[in-house]
């Protein structure tokens, strides 16, 4: 009975209101790239100071749960993780929406988000407890161990280009290295630059290696962004709840993979999404899907990014470990409200731990309508824009964004140049996804990799300590399963083609004509510059401690392997032959794309010094020139003009005024 006077306090008019409204905010802000979950939250604690410790919990807990989940509207609908959980969601999420499935994506991402959400929270309902002595059981070992886990999802990502894959995963690591050493405090490639100190922020590099590249290729040509076929169809609920319901064991598994990741302190939901997305693509029938628009994709890395909310409370509640960056912070207003956290916490004062339990799953269930409406409009909203608003909209979001992180014009510079640098990769095979995925799990790897080298040199057992605890042997069992499991599948289904040829020569010339792999020349070319990278690195640790030279010397000479690996690979093969001309084909503009590029570098370089509504104007309307394809009519251009002012004066109001963020006034304003 007294744990249905818990439930009762959780469904009082203003609990619930609290619930719907922090749900409804996160999501909006969880959709803008670079207003995360962790930013929400933190402004938005003092707010809840003045309300009972139990109502100022749920309203944290449900803007936090929103904010996870609003990630998935721009992944999926313009391929830029809108919070770090939401990165493996574009890899199935946006090609599903270029094919005219966005509303379905979006419906799905709802469902299963709701799904795992309600997982995490029933666990931290019945088992927060015992599941918080599990997380206690991993020392640094094991988390170096779960963070390469993490980096195996490269074999996945990149099939059939797997070596590049990992290169792209040194860099991405390599670049986790700038800054001062999380262990040992080594000053390291920062090129005697004072802003590189604190390294390169995570969602500023995330929202450049993403979304940059789109916005690049967006211009190249007049075709639509999206399909607007299927929008007609409205929620496709029917569709997405039959779908769900088939691929229920996946949803199942990455749920509860999701929550056992966020019982972990420090791991989060993009560790918990790239593994649930690894092995949702390792256990299907057609892995070969995933990467072109599998729903299979979606539902994995939102159930189990979501889940991983449920999940972070246990450490923070029960032995006062944050599991999240918001944790911390949510952790930070239990403490000015006077509650004492720790194992006694569920005795002393259960009412307002319970009473919050019920409140976040309320919020999850509400997340179900408030999902759905909002992933209507957006998916509404995104699809009839037309390119000539899309285009510089999307740029300023993440110029905006990376500049509101910390109020940092040098993070939205930052954002910039590793976006065109993405650009380029992508061109010629290496993928955003592993630099990103190396940058995210950089420094949980390099702590758990120099803690657990230390402690083993001191007990002259590095190889044990590495290799002989049973969590770490179960975890390396895993990883190296994910990371071969492409491999085998590979050849065993090369060694089924093959028994079935027949021995013609017709075919035999056929077959061998369709895995002719021809000679990658710019994979040379990289390959010799990521060599030259690999040793300047190298050399520079030199005037290194041993705890800051160790995990940076390995990375580069594991880059200057790989590097001379995929030169190998390269040799002897056949070159290309020349593309012949497809009669009609619409080649992309080159001259937009450079344009493009130009007016957004100017555009970062300037916004400190001329002022932010100035330049973020001048800037709109140029980029809105770029993007138009037609001679517009004077109507459209005034129409142009005004939706520049609102958008920039808009968001000018709303971080200066409602969030209090410092904007950058310059010399104009």
């Amino acid at each position: 009975m007294e744990i249905l006077g818990y439930l009762i306090d959780a469904l009082t008019p203003f609990n619930l209101l609290l619930a719907l409204a922090g749900v409804a905010l996160g999501t909006i802000i969880g959709a803008l790239p670079g207003l995360s979950a962790t930013m929400a939250v933190a402004i938005l604690v003092p707010f809840t100071f003045s309300m009972a410790p139990a109502s100022g919990l749920i309203a944290l807990g449900a803007i936090y749960t929103g904010a996870i989940y609003g990630g998935a509207f721009s992944a999926i609908l313009v391929n830029t993780p809108g919070t770090p959980s939401s990165i493996a969601t574009t890899f199935d999420g946006y090609p599903m929406a270029k094919r005219g499935d966005g509303g379905l994506a979006v419906t799905l991402a709802t469902l299963a988000s709701v799904f795992g959400g309600l997982v995490g929270a029933v666990t931290l309902m019945l088992l927060a407890p015992p599941l918080a002595n599990v997380a206690l059981l991993f020392g640094p070992s094991e988390y170096f161990w779960m963070a390469i886990f993490g980096l195996t999802l490269i074999s996945s990502l990149s099939v059939g280009n797997t070596v590049k894959g990992l290169i792209g995963a040194c860099l991405g690591l390599l670049l986790s290295t700038i800054g001062v050493a999380v262990v040992g405090g080594d000053v390291r490639y920062t090129m005697n630059s004072q802003v590189l100190l604190g390294g390169i922020d995570i969602t500023s590099a995330l929202i450049g290696l993403y979304c940059i590249p789109v916005v690049i290729d967006l211009v190249a040509t007049k075709a639509p962004h999206l399909s607007v076929l299927e929008d007609a169809r409205g929620y496709r609920l029917p569709e997405a709840i039959r779908i769900t319901w088939a691929s229920k064991l996946n949803l199942m598994r990455s749920s509860v993979i999701g929550t056992a990741i966020g019982i972990l302190p420090g791991a989060g939901g993009s560790i918990a999404g790239l593994i649930a997305y690894s092995e949702a693509r390792r256990s299907s029938k057609h892995p070969e899907r995933f990467g072109t628009g599998e729903p299979n994709g979606v539902i994995a890395t939102e159930s189990a990014n979501n889940a991983t909310v449920g999940g972070g409370f246990i450490p923070t509640l029960v032995l006062g470990i944050p599991g999240t960056p918001p944790d911390a912070i949510i952790l930070g207003a239990l403490l000015v409200q006077g509650i004492k956290i720790g194992p006694s916490l569920f005795n002393e004062q259960g009412g307002i731990v319970y009473t919050f339990m019920f409140g976040l799953l309320i919020a999850t269930i509400l997340m179900l309508p408030v999902g759905l409406i909002l992933g209507r409009y957006a998916y509404k909203s995104i699809v009839r824009i037309p390119k000539s608003l899309l285009v510089p909209t999307v740029a300023f979001l993440t110029i905006l964004g990376s500049f509101a992180i910390h109020s940092n014009a040098h993070d939205m510079q930052m954002m910039f140049v590793l976006g065109v640098l993405a650009w380029i990769l992508q061109r010629y095979g290496f993928a955003p996804s592993p630099i990103v995925l190396g940058l995210v799990l950089g420094q949980i790897a390099e702590q758990g990799f120099v803690q657990a080298y230390l402690i083993g040199n001191a007990q002259n057992a590095v190889v044990g300590m590495f290799f002989g605890r049973p969590l770490s042997m179960a975890i390396i069992a895993f990883a190296l399963l994910t990371l071969f499991y492409p491999l085998i599948t590979s050849l065993l289904s090369r060694r089924r083609a093959s028994s079935l040829v027949e021995t013609t020569d017709t075919v035999v010339k056929t077959a061998k004509a369709v895995q002719t792999k021809y000679r990658d020349v710019p994979a040379i070319i990289f390959s010799v510059l990521f060599v030259g990278l690999g040793v300047l690195a190298y050399v520079q640790t030199k005037d290194m401690s041993p705890m800051g030279s160790i995990f940076p010397g390995t990375l580069s000479a594991a880059l200057i392997l790989l590097s001379i690996v995929l030169t190998a690979f390269q040799i002897g093969r056949p070159a290309a032959p020349r593309p012949t001309a497809v009669p009609g084909e619409v080649k992309p503009s080159a001259a937009r794309r450079f344009a493009i590029i130009v007016a957004m570098a100017l555009w970062a370089l300037w916004l400190p010094s001329i002022g932010f509504f100035v330049t973020s104007l001048v800037a709109f309307l140029v980029l809105t020139a770029i993007a138009t394809f037609d001679r517009p009519s004077p109507r459209a251009m005034a129409t142009y003009a005004v939706v520049a002012v609102v958008i920039v004066g808009a968001f000018q109001l709303l971080m200066d005024l409602a969030l209090g963020l410092r904007m950058p006034a310059g010399l104009l304003f």
